[in-house]
């Protein structure tokens, strides 16, 4: 599935991966998620950006990581059992995203979706919309745009079979 605006105001019904970053709860459409990992050693890569922890071997492909609280600019917290590494392709490439924890898979049908408020905390290139779920909101996450062209070429350089 393509990620964009337009697909997901198209859509009748979204099922999302809900995961927990900081405070807030975020969503990710399941169609972009691969798999959901434990926290497993990363590999640490000398001039990497801030965001990037580095690479993990799964199951003998390379990947690399980025850490979303870092890549948001959120306080960095100390990892616990509950921190997950969920596996997603992004622009053609697989990559992994530490979060705090994950915590569902929900559906949400379009009425349930709204388009982000203006004066967002976080940059409106990252956010697709906000879903409303059960008196909670949802951050709906725009996974394509977290990394820039240009990042996404470097990391192309260590996401290797």
């Amino acid at each position: 599935m393509n990620d964009s605006v337009e697909n997901i105001k198209d859509l009748h019904e979204l099922q999302l991966v809900v995961f927990r970053l900081a405070r807030e709860e975020y969503g990710l459409p399941i169609t972009r998620v691969q798999e959901i990992n434990r926290l497993v050693p990363i590999t640490k890569l000398p001039q990497t950006p801030p965001f990037m922890e580095g690479i993990i071997n799964l199951r003998g492909r390379i990947i690399p990581v980025i850490d979303l609280r870092k890549r948001f600019q959120l306080e960095v917290t100390e990892h616990t059992d509950n921190t997950r590494i969920i596996i997603v392709e992004v622009n053609g490439q697989t990559i992994g995203v530490i979060v705090d924890a994950v915590n569902e898979v929900v559906r949400l049908e379009q009425e349930q979706i709204e388009p982000p408020p203006p004066s967002f905390v976080l940059d409106a290139q990252y956010i697709h919309g906000v879903g409303k779920v059960d008196g909670r909101l949802l951050i709906l996450l725009n996974i394509n745009a977290v990394l820039s062209s240009q990042e996404e070429i470097e990391l192309k350089e260590f996401n290797r079979e």
